[in-house]
């Protein structure tokens, strides 16, 4: 049997290790052919020599990456481990907290794919972040555009979503319009609430610093001075999308988020977002990036549950 040591350098073992050795067991299970034993500053691998060689080369992956940003998660040791391309890395600027929200709560990027919407959306003025749910899309574009005004980058946040389940007419249900919207922009509300004080946010809305609409109410508004995250764009149609993506004004920042697995327009309808994918994937200043299963940071079930449909969702297809 063959012996591998890899000694750790420039980096304390124990961070890489992690708690209970959790980083190593997580290791030892994408392994099972090799026998690995991590004791002091060293990792010793015991099996066939190709074996061995790959192991060495996916864990000096990691300490690089651990040495390079001084962190690492689960998520990012997983597909260090699965991804054989070296195109992992991200900006030293997306690993640092986006701001503070309320209680001095600390909001950053999350996950590899989540720090390259931050470094995205400081390099480009539309940025589109496509995944499936749970991945921080919308939670870290939010993040995103309150730091952004914070800064005074930009004079106002616009936040909007396609209301479709009522067909962007509101109008037969109760209420003023706030209490209209209300239930179709909670999950941006929700957000906002863990980054800005009640009473200021209160303000914000009041004085339309923060303006939270329908995407039906962009028509014919240029949008100057602007961070504005359209949210739910897998359920806009053409003329929605094209309309959304044409209202950008001087000074402003674009990022749309979507989930192309769910799509809620009637099949005769194609999603804008797949028409906005193809047409502007090679237009400069546009800047695409795709989230994935690896990016989930709800609760672990999420994971399961969506690679659980899409397991029936293959079988019925096939």
């Amino acid at each position: 049997m063959n012996e591998r040591v890899i000694k750790i350098e420039k980096i304390d073992p124990k961070d890489l290790f992690g708690p209970q050795n959790k980083n190593i067991k997580f290791i030892k299970l994408k392994f099972p052919e090799l026998k690995i034993v991590a004791r002091g500053d060293k990792i010793k691998a015991y099996g066939n020599k190709e074996d061995l060689n790959d192991f060495e080369e996916r864990i000096n992956k990691i300490i690089n990456y651990f040495i390079e940003y001084n962190i690492i998660s689960d998520n990012e040791i997983e597909m260090l481990l699965n991804n054989s391309s070296t195109d992992m890395l991200t900006s030293k600027i997306s690993h640092k907290p986006i701001l503070h929200g309320v209680n001095g709560r600390v909001i950053k990027a999350k996950s590899l794919n989540q720090r390259r919407v931050v470094d995205a959306v400081f390099s480009s003025n539309m940025v589109f972040a496509i995944g499936p749910a749970g991945t921080g899309k919308t939670y870290t574009g939010i993040a995103l555009a309150v730091r952004a005004l914070k800064q005074k980058e930009v004079k106002r946040i616009i936040l909007t979503r396609p209301a479709l389940e009522a067909g962007e007419n509101l109008g037969f249900l109760p209420g003023d319009l706030k209490e209209k919207l209300d239930p179709y922009m909670l999950p941006l509300y929700d957000a906002l609430k863990d980054m800005i004080p009640s009473d200021k946010l209160k303000k914000y809305i009041e004085d339309e610093t923060i303006q939270i609409a329908p995407l039906a109410f962009m028509r014919g508004r240029t949008l100057d001075n602007a961070f504005v995250i359209l949210d739910e764009g897998q359920n806009t149609t053409h003329s929605q999308m094209k309309m959304f993506l044409t209202r950008m004004g001087k000074n402003a920042k674009f990022l749309i988020t979507a989930d192309p697995g769910q799509i809620d327009l009637p099949s005769r309808i194609t999603s804008g977002i797949k028409e906005a994918l193809l047409i502007l994937k090679e237009t400069d200043g546009i800047e695409i990036v795709r989230l994935n299963d690896g990016d989930i940071i709800r609760n672990i079930l999420v994971k399961k549950i969506i690679d659980a449909y899409k397991n029936i969702e293959n079988t019925n297809q096939g």
